[in-house]
């Protein structure tokens, strides 16, 4: 099999990681990859504008790519997926229809209410006034969403009235999001702890992945500010075998059934963020990809082909292929710049990568990496995923901890507690 993964970070290392390890592909190609994929075997990295649907598409076609797998959201909610269908090429990732599970956080929440499947109470808001006066009846806590895009970074999950109508200001008057935050979400603020469950599906069938936990808050306690993800680990031990299996029911194969219902199959990897309370399971959000930094853990417990798997997505035979699990735990910890979430320096020259990979079952996955004069520098905020495999979440902890001890560049830092609720249990 000859691959095109679109995507240059975190979670795109990880899935180039795992796709490369399969005898059955015999090239990937990386649009625009990143230099810890460029060091893979049998990965090439290219540059493609990945913006130009069609030409994506044509590349696919003179390269006589068989599966393409696209990384991140922007380019399935703009339409990807739907110019490979109307060419016949088998794609991994949804439709633009249905990727508004993740593009429209209005669509989503509309979608749950019409199916009856469980998420918290909300309202949509189109109007700046409107919005505020919600907000003067209900009182906080409450949750203010961006409906469209915003790199991880349109909610603000607000204690106080005020913290919630600044939030409205900043989204639906500055303009903080662009169009993204011209209609809002309101939401019930919901308590209890967060999981995230990610599954495959060709439409039909339904597969669970491991549940993983993510740290989104950038310092130590989970305080400070909501970032992309600072760790994640798995399996995590709040979402037990019956949790998972209840999600499942309750969540991932209704919400499957209504996108064929309502015309839209889904296919391709299906996120749901979870909020788990006592043995109630709540949907957070639906995102229309693998999560980063989930990606980082749930795939090094996979036991099994995933270039097979992804295919088997996209081509509607999921339920002729095995999906199966290793009975391990995997720990990632984010090394991140300086400055992170806000503004931060780039071109950090990093040291020690070799070091931390002596480990064989440590991988330092590039999530803001570039070369430069044949050095590694950093280019991102979220620089590095240090994941680390063990029969234990303790001793994969400890690995990954050891090895980004060896790693250095100027101005980083890293949260020190990943996985602190699985050991608090």
């Amino acid at each position: 099999m000859r691959i095109l993964l679109i995507g240059g970070g975190g979670r795109e290392h990880a899935l180039a990681w795992k796709l490369v390890q399969s005898p059955n592909v015999e090239k990937l190609y990386a649009a625009p990859g990143n230099p810890g994929m460029a060091l893979l075997q049998k990965c090439e990295c290219i540059n493609l504008n990945v913006d130009d649907l069609e030409g994506v598409a044509d590349y696919a076609e003179e390269k006589s790519i068989d599966l393409t797998v696209v990384g991140p959201e922007a380019p399935l909610v703009a339409g990807l997926a739907d110019v490979f269908k109307r060419r016949g090429l088998p794609v991994f990732g949804p439709s633009k229809a249905a990727a508004q599970l993740e593009g429209s956080k209005a669509f989503s929440k509309e979608l749950m209410a019409k199916y009856n499947i469980p998420t918290a109470f909300f309202k949509i808001c189109e109007d700046i006034e409107a919005a505020k006066a919600y907000v003067e009846e209900k009182g906080a806590p409450i949750v203010v969403k961006a409906d469209g895009l915003a790199a991880g970074k349109g909610v603000v999950v607000a204690m106080t009235k005020q913290e919630a109508l600044d939030a409205i200001d900043d989204m639906m008057g500055d303009h903080k999001f662009g169009a993204a935050g011209a209609r809002v979400v309101l939401e019930e603020y919901m308590e209890g702890e967060e999981a995230s469950l990610l599954a495959f599906t060709d439409g039909k069938t339904v597969v669970p992945m491991i549940a993983a936990q993510d740290h989104k808050r950038v310092f130590d306690g989970d305080e400070g500010p909501n970032t992309g993800g600072m760790g994640t680990y798995a399996p995590a031990p709040v979402m037990t075998d019956i949790l998972r299996l209840k999600a499942t029911e309750l969540v991932l194969k209704p919400v499957v059934a209504a996108m064929a219902k309502e015309g839209t199959p889904y296919q391709g990897c299906l996120y749901a963020g979870l909020m788990i309370k006592g043995d109630s399971v709540k949907v957070v959000e639906f995102n229309c990809r693998f999560g980063d930094p989930e990606t980082q853990v749930v795939l090094p417990l996979l036991d099994g082909d995933l270039a097979e798997i992804m295919l088997a997505c996209a081509t509607g035979t999921l339920d002729k292929v095995e999906v199966a699990w290793h009975d391990k735990a995997a720990v990632c910890v984010v090394m991140a710049s300086g400055g992170y979430p806000e503004s931060y320096e780039k071109g950090k020259e990093i040291t020690g990568l070799a070091a931390a990979e002596e480990d064989k079952d440590v991988v330092v996955f590039h999530a803001g990496t570039k070369e430069a004069d044949g050095k590694i520098v950093t280019s991102g905020g979220r620089v590095l995923g240090v994941t680390a495999v063990d029969a234990s979440i303790k001793a994969a902890r400890d690995r990954a901890y050891a090895a980004v001890e060896k790693i250095a560049f100027e101005k980083n830092f890293y949260r020190k507690d990943i996985a602190w609720r699985a050991l608090k249990r």
